[in-house]
């Protein structure tokens, strides 16, 4: 069992079932009486994303998740398949459990899945990821300092907003939690 309040980012527990990932967490205490436990959860069976409350001194069932190295194959419109570069073995997962994770996906990269009860659950990125602008308007000279962007197309065809000065053919920093740039390479 695992006290609400040790459920921090990255966190997994079972509820009713089900199995969650703590993507956020947060504790609110107003007043008098106990303090509550926000947390943002993503189901890990169906992908969907939700917030739960918990009164603090509650207890959840910890589960153990199996982290396995492996490589991007390629998509189709229902799975993704993933390959173990050790035993060659393939392994498919939903894409409505990757929906938001898929934009980021390149070919040949190595991420993390996560595994629980021998199934695949999840698929871990790198926090920050490189991407070549492959269309953007015409850069500025001298706007470098200035928080004015404009729209940009990256060469995965992930849409994000980039300073005025980055050029088509540079490379760029993306957070792949938020989906926003970052950094010029």
């Amino acid at each position: 069992m695992i006290d609400v309040n040790k459920l921090r980012n990255g966190t997994a527990f079972e509820k009713d079932g089900s199995a969650f990932l703590v993507l956020k967490y947060e504790f609110t205490k107003m007043g008098r009486g106990k303090g509550n436990i926000k947390v943002k959860v993503r189901n890990l069976k169906t992908g969907a994303v939700t917030m739960m409350t918990f009164i603090t001194g509650n207890k959840v069932e910890g589960i153990n998740l199996q982290k396995k190295k492996l490589q991007y194959l390629y998509s189709d419109n229902e799975k993704s398949s993933f390959m173990d570069p050790i035993s060659f073995e393939q392994i498919e997962i939903d894409n409505q459990v990757l929906e938001e994770q898929r934009k980021f996906f390149v070919d040949g990269m190595e991420v993390d899945v996560l595994f629980w009860e021998d199934k695949p659950l999840s698929v871990e990125l790198p926090v920050k990821m490189e991407f070549t602008v492959k269309e953007t308007g015409p850069s500025e000279k001298g706007n470098s300092v200035s928080n004015m962007y404009k729209p940009a197309t990256l060469d995965n065809g992930l849409q994000v907003k980039i300073p005025l000065f980055i050029k088509t053919g540079e490379k760029v920093k993306v957070d792949t939690r938020t989906g926003e740039y970052i950094a010029r390479v």
